[in-house]
């Protein structure tokens, strides 16, 4: 399906909402305390990029990068990948993430890691298909078995394509 991927922000119709609809799933599946999740306030940091799609008049699908230097150099950081379930299906993910690698690389990085969990078995399949790969945890995460932790280097899957 061809989407228009948008740039947005907290104020951006239907972010809200999606990220209540995001966060009550994170904390139905999690402890509240395991959820380490990005406040809506913050997509509007210069260091994130946040990006959706809307279809039939609604936002279906979100995802946002966060750009990180620390002991682990300057990386993007996914966080928010979401598609609301009437839109699953579509292909709205892959195009949110094959969007926000794009973005990272237009950033000058390389990098990319993710923390998901253990219990979103299509999200941790959609990474994969991108050629993630788990690591150890990063950042200011800690090792948890409820967390999974993956990493990409995008120029490596770039010359694959």
């Amino acid at each position: 399906m061809k989407s228009k991927i948008q740039k947005l922000t907290s104020s951006s119709v239907g972010v809200v909402d999606i990220f209540v609809e995001i966060d009550e799933l994170m904390n139905g599946l999690y402890p509240a305390e395991l959820n380490v999740l990005l406040p809506v306030k913050e997509v509007d940091r210069d260091n994130v990029g946040f990006y959706g799609i809307y279809l039939e008049g609604n936002l279906a699908a979100c995802g946002a990068v966060i750009f990180n230097e620390d002991s682990d150099g300057r990386y993007g950081e996914l966080k928010r990948i979401y598609v609301k379930p009437n839109f699953r299906g579509l292909g709205l993910s892959k195009a949110i993430v094959s969007h926000l690698l794009a973005v990272v690389t237009e950033r000058g990085l390389n990098k990319v890691m993710l923390e998901t969990g253990a219990q979103q078995h299509a999200a941790i399949a959609l990474y994969r298909h991108f050629g993630f790969y788990e690591r150890e945890s990063y950042g200011t995460y800690q090792p948890d078995p409820e967390s999974v932790f993956m990493q990409l280097y995008v120029a490596d899957k770039l010359t694959e394509i």
